[in-house]
């Protein structure tokens, strides 16, 4: 007796590969204290994934306006994240920023793709702690 059809064995994969991807990225900032964790990070990565793994089997123009749509969705809620305080400062912008590329990872996985998801992960990871180790290592960054 077979468990899973290809198609759901690559969907399975893909979903593990999410959280997987999500928890390492949200918890990194977690242990910051930084807005958007492992929740938020492992739906983003997941529903990418999920929307980009179905694509495929809607039509021959599905992947390219299911891609647009990814990218364009993914953005307007990182543009609601992104806040100007009444001083002028902008805050937020590296975690909308994060958002976009955790979107990215997510459509990564649904094209199968599992060492650039792997890697991108570990970017995704490795950026924001760059400004720490700079300063750690007295770099003065422009």
């Amino acid at each position: 007796m077979q468990l899973a059809s290809g198609y759901e064995a690559e969907l399975v994969l893909g979903l593990i590969g999410s959280l997987i991807a999500g928890y390492l990225i949200g918890a990194e900032r977690e242990s910051r204290r930084k807005p958007a964790g492992i929740s938020t990070h492992s739906l983003v990565i997941g529903g990418s994934m999920f929307f980009t793994f179905l694509s495929p089997l809607l039509g021959p123009d599905s992947p390219d306006r299911i891609a647009a749509g990814i990218v364009s969705g993914i953005g307007f809620l990182g543009a609601g994240i992104i806040l100007r305080g009444q001083s002028g400062h902008i805050t937020n912008l590296t975690t909308a920023a994060g958002i976009w590329f955790s979107a990215s990872i997510g459509m990564a996985l649904g094209m199968g793709w599992y060492l650039a998801a792997a890697i991108m992960t570990i970017f995704s990871i490795a950026v924001p702690r760059i400004p720490h180790l700079q300063s750690h290592v007295g770099i003065q960054s422009d």
